[in-house]
Formats: C-alpha cells, sequence, structure tokens
C-alpha cells in the first residue's frame, strides 16, 4: 500500500529543523541571560568632611548585578600609617528619594602607604529597580586602627542621585 502523506525533500526538512534549534537556542538564552541593569550614572564625586582627618573630593564608583550593587570609595582623606590590604571596616550610607537610607558595607581595601590617599571597596548592598539614591543625608564611616572616622557629605553629589 502506498502512502498519501506528503514529505518534505530532505533539505527543505533540514531548513526547517534548523530555524526551529535556532529559535528555541535563542530563547534559552534569553531566558539564562543576566539581567541587565543600568544605573545612572556610574561615577560621582561628594566632598566629605571628616573632622580632624580631614576630607575633600571623593568620587563613588558604583556597578550593579541585579539587586546587589557595589560601591567603590576614592577618598581624600590622607593614611596616618600605613594600612593592610583588607583591614578597614566601612559603612557607606547614601539617603533614598523615598525616604530611609540604603548601607554598603565591607572590609575591602588596598594596601596603602603612610600618607596615601584611602579608597575602599567594593562595598555592597541592595537596591531595588527605580531606587534613587544620594550621598547627601547618609555618612561614610571608616574604622581604622579602631578609631571610627565619621564623614558626612558638605553637598549634594554631582551629577546627581545614584539611580538603579
Amino acid at each position: 500500500m502506498r502512502s498519501t502523506t506528503v514529505r518534505l525533500p530532505a533539505r527543505r526538512r533540514l531548513g526547517i529543523g534548523a530555524v526551529f534549534a535556532a529559535g528555541s537556542l535563542a530563547v534559552t538564552g534569553l531566558a539564562f541571560a543576566p539581567t541587565a541593569a543600568a544605573v545612572t550614572p556610574t561615577s560621582a564625586t561628594v566632598t566629605y568632611s571628616c573632622g580632624f582627618f580631614g576630607g575633600g573630593s571623593t568620587t563613588l564608583t558604583v556597578l550593579q548585578d541585579g539587586t546587589s550593587a557595589t560601591i567603590t570609595v576614592s577618598s581624600n582623606i590622607t593614611a596616618p600609617l600605613a594600612l593592610a590590604a583588607d583591614s578597614i571596616a566601612s559603612t557607606l550610607t547614601l539617603a533614598k528619594a523615598t525616604g530611609g537610607t540604603t548601607a554598603f558595607t565591607g572590609t575591602k581595601n588596598p594596601a596603602t602607604a603612610t600618607g596615601a590617599t584611602v579608597t575602599v571597596g567594593p562595598l555592597t548592598g541592595t537596591v531595588a529597580s527605580g531606587d534613587s539614591l544620594e550621598a547627601g543625608g547618609g555618612t561614610l564611616k571608616m574604622v581604622l586602627f579602631g578609631i571610627t572616622v565619621t564623614c558626612t557629605p558638605t553637598a549634594n553629589q554631582s551629577p546627581g542621585p545614584f539611580v538603579f
């Protein structure tokens, strides 16, 4: 008995199969791709006053990965003594536009020579989509040799708040 089903030529079957396979791979790739999180700006400058320890212009550099964000703080505070790597416990608190604050914490810092400027971070924190965070209204606290240095901003950051 002869089949009445029409069968596509082998070349055409292969082409359709390839299209379906490519489409499936593309959809799977999108499902497992990391979320495209874009914080803006990625860097801002703010002036801090740290009392006896000085202060000055400080650069905050932000990276975001989903709901996790990191901030590296490059300050003008000079180290009174040589500092070992990862020896500064730091907390950067940023004010939320909707009220409250968000804290970024960590103990990461490069080894720092006496008299060199102090950099801390990346400090980690949790953010939500749409969060608008500003240094004004927050603080930067660093614990060096058991002494807590509290820095307060003297003006809002420039170019403006971090929007996640």
